[in-house]
């Protein structure tokens, strides 16, 4: 993988190892090569990914909506910014750019973006892995809310399994790694959407 996109709060929320999880993960990629796409942000978990990816000689491409961008919450140290005019553009843009997808703590924008990352990973539009690392517990409860549909038939085994879960980030990055797209297309032709 040459980029991941990362999905996170634009908060730091109320531990520590939220934003020390996000650090870690910029200065990780950076130190592998790995360029990070995400936000565009200079607050909370996105600025504290973006800005330890770039200490350590990363590439940090910003994807942020011109309204989120005129209020100047956008990282202007950036490798590159891209100012685009909606959310729906900015979210088709990071997944262009991206060869997966890692998501962090973070609220109602964070979990929109995962869920629609793994909806399109479903139906085909992306092959791309989809990652989540359940910092300090702090997804258990949406963990829970999964094997929930999944006991109640509102998700098949097979789609509940294409999102890699991991509370550890050097796991999680290997998994990643070692991903291998499923044959969706037999999927789809057996199941109900």
């Amino acid at each position: 993988m040459q980029r991941i996109c990362l999905f996170c709060g634009s908060s730091t929320g109320r531990l520590e190892a939220y934003a020390q999880t996000a650090a870690e993960l910029g200065r990780k990629l950076a130190e592998s090569g790995v360029g990070l796409v995400y936000g565009g942000g200079r607050v909370g978990l996105m600025g504290a990914a973006a800005d330890a990816s770039l200490a350590a000689g990363g590439e940090v491409f910003g994807i942020i909506p011109k309204a989120i961008c005129d209020l100047e919450v956008q990282h202007k140290g950036c490798t590159e910014l891209h100012v685009v005019e909606s959310m729906h553009i900015r979210k088709q843009l990071m997944h262009d750019m991206s060869d997966g997808f890692i998501t962090l703590p973070g609220g109602h924008g964070t979990f929109d973006e995962l869920f629609e990352t793994l909806t399109w990973l479903q139906l085909g539009y992306h092959a791309k892995p989809v990652g989540l690392l359940n910092v300090a517990g702090y997804y258990d409860p949406m963990i829970a809310m999964l094997n929930h549909s999944l006991e109640e038939g509102f998700l098949t085994p097979f789609v509940r399994e294409l999102l890699i879960i991991d509370d550890d980030l050097d796991s999680l990055l290997t998994r990643m790694e070692q991903w291998e797209a499923p044959d969706l297309k037999q999927w789809l032709a057996r199941h109900d959407l």
